[in-house]
């Protein structure tokens, strides 16, 4: 068997190909358009999106079935009678709707979004950015008296589009904040809460599982990336944890058969997949809006040239001589859910270089990252050792300083994509295979080295507290 794993990503669409023997290939990869109408609004092109999967399919040749994964809360409304976007997606990163989810919460609503969907109220999910276009996109309002309005999140969209089946997965649902993680179904509190109606919304199907069939091919699983990625990485049992370092760095750990409540730790417990007809995998989740995309924003200002300037540093941690970054460009997410936050350098001096910088901006997200796993660690007992992928795994000094203040052993899988490896490896499960090929071996890994004490995080500590409730 060959399937073909989709990764439609924030910034790209990339797809692979994975044979039943283990042979996992790249096969190509396309960049869509970053839109930016307003400050703190973020959008996709539904048609760029949309084409660039068809060729990433296509790409690939013969294959035996289609797995996609998503963005996970970016979301897409489209006309049912002629499938066509009425907006441009509305993307996770996203704050439009910040007014509203504040209201909301005024009002005391998040009790029954953390007791219903374990989730908090946040722009970040989808739910209040399908009420935006319900509000805000004059057309929506004629299709739904017509009954021909389709919100969904992007991968039904792209669903939709490619098989004609109008349907979601759990694990995506459970980003939205209107599935209840009792019911594994559209809440009906829930949809009334954000005013988005149910018969608006995809039908929920598990993560592998039948999905339609694009040109009689089978897309034989639909999974959120992160989740994608979680699988890819080997977790399987409760405690097991991987971090993704893309956009942002989120974090999973499998929880097993039975929901964790986080809210009193902010963080969130969601689905983590569900086989077939088989019981839901649940899973708890952490994650920090700003990695790789800090990175990158610092060397558009020219604070570095190449990748490999910010890979070692000679100097002591900067963090240690008092130079912190917090990386809040997009706010703080979990465990502290504040929109209002912002990016801060603290400590900076006439000396202060711009390697200095960088050294605090790597530190600053190796060490928000270890306080979403800290945070994971007061609900589910986090193993010791912790699995990385992402782009912003090859910095070996970020994981130097993971490694030293989450005091876990940190390994790289050989394989980069583990959003796709998880994928193929879900679309299979979904197409009927038993036994999947092994998982590849770590790459590299890492023990503390005790570089990084307690007064590091204490430090930075401090740096947050200054850089909440900014705006």
């Amino acid at each position: 068997m060959k399937v073909v794993a989709v990764d439609q990503g924030t910034t790209g669409t990339k797809s692979y190909t994975l044979s039943d023997d283990g042979q996992f290939v790249a096969v190509t990869g396309f960049e869509h358009r970053q839109v930016y109408p307003q400050a703190g609004w973020v959008e996709h092109d539904p048609e760029e999106l949309l084409r660039h999967v068809t060729d990433a399919i296509a790409a690939a040749g013969q294959v035996d079935a289609i797995g996609i994964a998503n963005q996970g809360e970016t979301i897409i409304a489209w006309d049912a009678a002629t499938g066509r976007p009425i907006h441009n997606a509305i993307v996770w990163q996203d704050n439009r709707t910040n007014a509203f989810t504040a209201q909301l919460k005024s009002e005391g609503a998040e009790e029954l979004t953390l007791r219903v969907a374990g989730l908090p109220l946040d722009p970040y999910f989808s739910a209040s950015k399908l009420r935006w276009i319900i509000d805000h996109v004059p057309v929506a309002q004629e299709l739904l008296r017509a009954n021909r309005l389709r919100l969904g999140t992007s991968e039904s969209f792209l669903i939709s589009r490619l098989t004609g089946t109008f349907a979601t997965d759990v694990t995506t649902a459970s980003r939205t904040s209107l599935m209840s993680l009792a019911t594994l179904q559209w809440d009906e509190g829930l949809c009334t809460l954000f005013g988005v109606p149910a018969s608006c919304l995809p039908e929920i199907r598990a993560t592998a599982g039948p999905f339609g069939e694009h040109q009689g091919i089978p897309v034989a699983a639909s999974v959120v990336d992160q989740q994608a990625a979680l699988f890819g990485h080997g977790c399987a049992k409760p405690g097991d944890t991987k971090i993704t370092f893309g956009t942002g760095a989120f974090a999973l750990s499998v929880a097993g058969p039975n929901r964790v409540d986080g809210s009193r730790f902010g963080i969130l417990p969601t689905i983590a997949w569900k086989i077939s007809q088989s019981s839901p995998c649940f899973a708890v989740e952490g994650g920090v809006y700003n990695a790789a995309s800090a990175v990158n924003w610092a060397r558009g200002l020219g604070l570095f040239s190449s990748y490999e300037e910010i890979r070692g540093f000679d100097a002591e941690p900067a963090i240690l001589r008092d130079l912190a970054f917090v990386p809040a460009l997009s706010g703080l997410g979990c465990p502290h859910w504040d929109r209002r936050a912002s990016g801060m350098w603290i400590g900076l001096g006439l000396d202060t270089t711009r390697a200095d910088m960088m050294q605090s901006l790597i530190e600053g997200v190796a060490l928000r990252t270890a306080e979403v796993i800290e945070a994971m660690n007061g609900l589910v007992s986090i193993g010791e050792s912790i699995s990385v992928d992402g782009g912003m795994a090859r910095n070996a000094y970020l994981l130097r300083v993971l490694a030293d203040v989450t005091a876990k052993t940190v390994s790289v899988p050989s394989s980069k994509d583990l959003t796709a490896l998880g994928t193929a490896r879900m679309a299979m499960l979904g197409s009927g295979v038993e036994r999947l090929p092994p998982l590849p071996q770590p790459d590299l890994t890492l023990t503390p080295s005790g570089s990084y004490g307690p007064a590091a995080r204490e430090r930075f500590a401090q740096a947050l507290m200054r850089a909440r409730g900014w705006k």
